[in-house]
């Protein structure tokens, strides 16, 4: 026994906790847990609608339009047109009398203040429509 040193009288032994069997607890439980786990189906959640196969779309089902407000430097431009800040909510709020599920996408421009946004969705949610995208545009 060549690897072996003797034990002397003065040695000190340190005596603490054993680590392997913590080290094999931590790894029975990850195991458990990875095994034991559920994934969530994201695409489960998503709202689609699907035309039925059998009977044609109604007629008087129109889908809404999508409203784009983009947001300048002191400039406001609602589907391309400029508007301010007092025509843009009567404009929002006749828009979310007919169809609260309209889509709104607002593009706010790099030089754009904060509170122009802010603006902009707190009109938008005075008018009722919380179907709202912000976007960045270069």
């Amino acid at each position: 026994m060549a690897g072996k040193r003797k034990r002397r009288a003065g040695d000190r032994v340190i005596e603490g906790p054993m680590m392997t069997p913590m080290i094999d607890v931590v790894f029975q439980l990850l195991i458990y847990f990875i095994v034991t786990i559920k994934p969530i189906d994201i695409s489960a959640h998503l709202d689609v609608f699907r035309p039925s196969a059998h009977s044609p779309p109604p007629e008087s089902l129109v889908p809404p339009k999508m409203i784009q407000i983009k947001i300048f430097s002191g400039a406001l431009l609602m589907n391309e047109r400029s508007v301010d800040m007092q025509g843009l909510e009567g404009i929002l709020g006749k828009l979310g009398a007919i169809s609260k599920n309209q889509t709104v996408v607002i593009m706010c421009a790099r030089d754009s203040e904060h509170e122009q946004l802010i603006n902009v969705l707190d009109r938008c949610a005075k008018a009722g429509l919380d179907n709202l995208s912000v976007v960045s545009m270069n």
